[in-house]
Order: C-alpha cells, then structure tokens, then sequence
C-alpha cells in the first residue's frame, strides 16, 4: 500500500478506535511544529527526499504525507501524492500567502494565528487575504436591503455605504 494509501486508511479509521485518536492527537501537534518551524525560519520550498524531509519535521513517513496532504495546495505546484514513496525526491515551493489562505479556508485557526506569520507576512497583507477569502465565501444575494451589511466588503450597512447616493 503506498503512504498515501496508509494516510487514508488513517483518515477513513480516526475515530474508531483510541489508537488512532492518539495518532491523530499527534499528528496535529507535530503539524504545528512543522508550520512554526516552516514559517519561523522563512522556508521557502519543500526540498530533498521525502523520508529525510520527515526526520527533519521529527515525523514518520505516514504523518509526512498526511502534512504534505494539507500543504500540496499551497505549493507552486501540486505533487502526485498517490506516487510519493520514501525515496521521492520532493522541490516544490511554499507559496505563503496561499499557505495562509489555505489555514483560513480549513478554518485551522491554530496554525494561521501562529506568531511566526508576524515575520513572513506583514499585518496588512494577512488582513488583505483575509479579506480577499472574506469576499470568496461571501453568499450574495441578488437584493440588498437598506439594513443588510453593505456588499462592498465595508462592514457598514447598505443605506450608510454604497446605497447613500
């Protein structure tokens, strides 16, 4: 079975039995040491064997896959997870702030709240991607109120913003 294939059967079993929980449990914790240690030294790419990869984040090869499951969106270019031995080689960037559009859209609010966002991006540019995923998952009605909140994005509501003139 390849390590993708491993990684399912863990999705698929988490909650059936309490060793799966516990490895579960883990793998969340050592997903955020991966992120903080990704983000806190400004690692750019994934690069170098894929088993070597899993040491340096102090991870099985199993819950590697399961994090380059999550990350893949995130990168320059998605990697053929279902291919993926411990012997692939792996040179794919990190794209940041797909990475943390990614963490919103999961609603991972343990790893896009890390400190170590404070060095790679700015305040204001992780408010203008918020805003940017604010405006993607906006459900849009095809009649404003004149009490309904403004669909321009202002917070203000309509009769006080774009409906005023």
């Amino acid at each position: 079975m390849s390590l993708f294939g491993e990684w399912q059967k863990r999705l698929e079993n988490q909650n059936k039995n309490p060793e799966n929980q516990m490895f579960f449990e883990n793998y969340l914790q050592k997903e955020t040491e991966a992120y903080k240690k990704i983000l806190g030294s400004g690692i750019t790419s994934l690069t170098g064997k894929l088993a070597d990869l899993a040491e340096t984040y102090d991870m099985d090869n199993v819950t590697f896959m399961g994090f380059l499951d999550g990350i893949n969106t995130s990168l320059d270019s998605k990697l053929d997870l279902e291919s993926l031995t411990g012997e692939s080689h792996i040179d794919k960037a990190i794209l940041h702030y797909k990475l943390y559009y990614n963490m919103l859209n999961a609603k991972a609010n343990w790893l896009y709240e890390l400190a170590e966002w404070d060095s790679l991006l700015s305040l204001e540019e992780r408010l203008q991607i918020r805003k940017k995923f604010n405006e993607d998952h906006r459900a849009v009605s095809n009649k404003v109120g004149r009490n309904d909140p403004c669909p321009c994005g202002s917070g203000k509501k309509y009769k006080k913003c774009c409906g005023a003139n």
